[in-house]
């Protein structure tokens, strides 16, 4: 399903502004001198910082698809337009870049930004935390008084010459400016609650400026430049094939970083900020194109190319920003200071600058994500990709956490562990851990072989992944096993037998029959068999006599339906007595096994798991099989949040599964379960407005598209409506049933046509009134506010819906010319 943003209000607009507003003050004290400083480190025109800044903000700010992102000159691109600069001259370099904006809107009509969400998050935080350390150790020089070095690594070797020749006055003003932007939210009482409203980068900024100018203190200050000597472009000048590769350069780099800076940027608010809190989610084609038209503003009005920053991005997401309005004021911030705000700028100490951009920096640095990268062991790719940035840059460091990631996904699905132990019993135990492929094939076959041929061995494949020729391997092995005299058995990892080629797990004795479970056993869930490659499965490759191939399938058969539900499979008591316990002839190989073994083995069938057991096994088998599956999907939901299109309200009854019988999935459905469906009408006596405060969030919160009331065959609460005698005493049961009394008497009314079944009548009073409560429960429905006021507006719809359990078959409530008027419940087909 698409994620949709619910639609902004005038007032939600207006609340919004003192945020975007505190937001982009503190982003444009950060984007002034980042801008300049930037400009100085590439050799161009100092105010051609501040033009990159200001279009970036209000042109990519307004134009792009990630309302958060803010876009400016960025120190990816420093390396690359300062050799432009040096082979071209500056007034060439800003042609460039109105080429380089042209392209990015060629690449966003082609629709190919998607693939920047190929990027792991490890990548994603590394690149975020090598950008802080940069910055951090940047400014920790001003900070100290002097003035950073071209790179991080001439930052570090410099540190020492600045530690010993400190300047105290820069020190105390950015020891200032840190204490108040630290104390400032904690600052305690009524008069605490009344400071905090203002930024504390703001506060901390505006003390440190006040107390520096009243106390005459003599240290570097802000100083913009003159605009007397700004410079437009030109036409480019150069080799044709050199300018080509200057625009493609500019392009890419400019494109990459952005692109993952919107990506960076969307994580950090998705792992911030509740569902309620968050703005849409970046369309980035929408972005690329937003980044183009900046590039070509920057470049026609004389400043440096622009890209998605990622420092100010997380500074705008950490000071609140709600809506892109914030990156527009911010880049207005800087239009005016450039032309208006010089005197007061001028105040502003580079020391309490460089302090709270430092402070950025180091909250760039982000202990949750490193317990999180760590958790999933990609602290690796996270550590080389945070270096790699620091040594590199952002580009260099991004490829190089790339480059990792891949060699450690490589390495892990062609990591197998195999190992051979011989028991007390004599028996030999062969567990291979991690992904059979066929890289695993010659130390697979090695550890085979050195099993003697007329012993018995239990192979444990513990891995989800067997390819063709580990499938081969183990195969042949076993004829060979067989053939000598040898049994074997084959288990999954939690013990439970898996099928290799079809034989029964019952049967694993001299007689030749390998161990693996029945397919109605759900061999493909809690102990399951290994796919491979080709699709090989312990169920799939038949093996054995045609008698007992034809015997296991027919077993199996019957609820090869169930196949995705393995893990419900395995412990729902659902076979036939015949098919759960061992056959005769079975139990008679397996004793004359154990009598040629020379020790009495007992062969009686595996009790149902419950309670705790049973939970703990569902768990086991959902984290192993289906987890991994999911992992991905239900990580983008956590991100966006829910966005379900259907209300589904349905009966608490066990045999009802929702996934199951709509084919839906994780953010599909928002459902409400209760004993008989019920939804109680407003203002009911002993009304439960927990069904109510569900329909009210669904309708004005979630906005669904359709509300289903679902019914079932043979509701037990539908029976006891039936049932109940008056007199008899009120129980939380009896209280709740009473919503359910319209519908009996709606059943017993003459004014209401009776519901059906398309093609039949009900089958008895009970089916009758399950039927009739889904007609009856949706006119309680409209009774409800929100409800009828969608209804009214068109933009909300509720069906009907019956689920007859013993024929597995689904129907609609359809609709006549005024509406339910029909009460005909139609079977809904396979391909309906």
């Amino acid at each position: 399903m698409t994620a949709t943003s619910p639609t902004r209000t005038p007032q939600g607009v207006r609340k919004d502004l003192p945020a975007d507003l505190s937001a982009s003050i503190t982003v444009f004290l950060i984007a002034i001198p980042l801008s300049l400083g930037i400009a100085l480190a590439t050799g161009a025109p100092l105010q051609a910082g501040l033009v990159a800044a200001a279009v970036g903000g209000i042109v990519a700010g307004r134009l792009g698809g990630a309302p958060l992102q803010v876009s400016g000159p960025a120190a990816g691109l420093t390396v690359v337009t300062a050799e432009l600069i040096q082979h071209y001259g500056w007034r060439t370099t800003c042609a460039i870049t109105v080429l380089a904006g042209f392209c990015q809107l060629g690449l966003a009509a082609l629709r190919t930004a998607r693939s920047a969400l190929m990027v792991s998050p490890a990548i994603v935080h590394g690149m975020l935390a090598g950008i802080g350390v940069t910055i951090a150790l940047a400014q920790l020089h001003i900070v100290l008084g002097g003035t950073p070095q071209s790179s991080a690594v001439a930052n570090v070797l410099g540190l020492p010459g600045q530690l010993a020749d400190l300047h105290p006055v820069a020190l105390g003003i950015s020891a200032l400016t840190l204490v108040v932007l630290l104390g400032w939210p904690r600052l305690p009482g009524r008069a605490g609650r009344a400071l905090r409203k203002v930024p504390a980068p703001l506060a901390a900024v505006a003390t440190a400026t006040v107390f520096a100018a009243l106390a005459g203190l003599s240290l570097p200050r802000v100083d913009l430049p003159s605009w007397r000597s700004h410079a437009l472009p030109e036409m480019p000048e150069g080799p044709v094939l050199g300018l080509i590769a200057a625009v493609l350069t500019i392009t890419l780099v400019g494109s990459v970083e952005s692109l993952l800076s919107a990506v960076a940027t969307d994580k950090l608010i998705a792992s911030e900020r509740g569902t309620d809190n968050r703005p849409p989610r970046a369309d980035l084609d929408r972005e690329l194109r937003g980044q183009g038209a900046a590039n070509i503003v920057s470049g026609a009005l004389g400043g440096l190319p622009i890209t998605g920053v990622a420092v100010r991005s997380v500074a705008n997401v950490k000071s609140g920003a709600a809506s892109r309005k914030s990156s527009m004021l911010h880049g207005f911030w800087v239009l005016l200071a450039a032309f208006l705000l010089v005197p007061v700028l001028d105040l502003i100490p580079l020391a309490t600058l460089a302090a709270l951009v430092m402070a950025v920096g180091v909250q760039m640095v982000s202990i949750t994500h490193l317990r999180s990268v760590t958790r999933h062991r990609e602290a690796l790719v996270y550590g080389t990709t945070i270096v790699a940035v620091v040594l590199g840059g952002v580009l260099e460091g991004v490829a190089v956490g790339i480059a990792v990631a891949v060699a450690l996904a490589l390495h892990r699905l062609a990591r197998t562990r195999i190992t051979l132990e011989r028991l007390d019993s004599g028996v030999h135990r062969v567990r291979a851990r991690g992904q059979l492929t066929f890289l695993a094939v010659p130390r697979l076959s090695r550890v085979l072989n050195q099993i003697p041929h007329d012993t018995h061995a239990v192979i444990e494949l513990d891995g989800s992944f067997m390819d063709h020729a580990a499938y081969e391997t183990i195969q042949d092995w076993q004829q060979s096993h067989l053939a000598h005299g040898g049994s074997l058995e084959v288990t999954g990892r939690s013990g439970q037998a898996a099928r290799i080629n079809g034989a029964d797990p019952g049967a694993a004795g001299k007689t030749g029959s390998p161990g693996g479970a029945d397919g109605a056993d759900g061999g493909d869930g809690t102990g399951g068999a290994h796919r491979s490659g080709r699709g090989h499965d312990a169920r799939h490759a038949e093996g054995g006599r045609p008698a007992e191939r034809s015997r296991r399938s027919q077993q199996r058969g019957t609820h090869q339906c169930c196949r995705p539900w393995t893990p419900w499979q395995n412990h729902c008591d659902h076979r036939a007595p015949s098919t759960r316990t061992a056959t005769a002839s079975t139990m008679a190989e397996a004793a004359a096994a154990a009598a040629d073994d020379g020790g009495a083995q007992e062969l009686s069938p595996t009790p149902r798991r419950r309670g705790a057991g049973q939970l703990a096994s569902g768990i086991s088998a959902f984290q192993r099989d289906t987890a991994p599956h999911v992992r991905d999907e239900l990580a983008r939901l956590a991100r966006e949040g829910q966005r379900p299109s259907q209300l589904f309200i349905t009966c608490a009854d066990s045999r009802l599964v929702t996934s199951m019988i709509t084919a839906s999935g994780p953010g599909d459905l928002f459902t409400v379960r209760n004993v008989g469906n019920l939804v109680p009408l407003p203002g009911a006596e002993s009304t439960d407005d927990s069904v109510a405060a569900a329909i009210e969030y669904a309708v004005d919160v979630l906005q669904v598209d359709s509300i289903t009331v679902c019914g079932h065959s043979g509701c037990g609460a539908m029976q006891a409506l039936l049932s109940s005698a008056p007199g008899v005493a009120m129980t939380p049961l009896r209280r709740w049933l009473r919503h359910g009394l319209p519908s009996l008497a709606r059943m017993a009314s003459r004014h209401h046509a009776w519901a059906r079944i398309a093609g039949r009548l009900p089958a008895d009073a009970v089916e009758q009134l399950c039927l009739t409560n889904v007609v009856q429960q949706l006119e309680h429905l409209r009774a409800h506010e929100s409800v009828a006021r969608r209804l009214a507006e068109g933009t909300l719809e509720l069906h009907g819906m019956y689920f007859h359990v013993g024929e597995a078959q689904a129907y609609l409530l359809s609709e006549g010319e005024d509406f339910f008027d029909c009460r005909v419940f139609d079977t809904v087909g396979q391909h309906a």
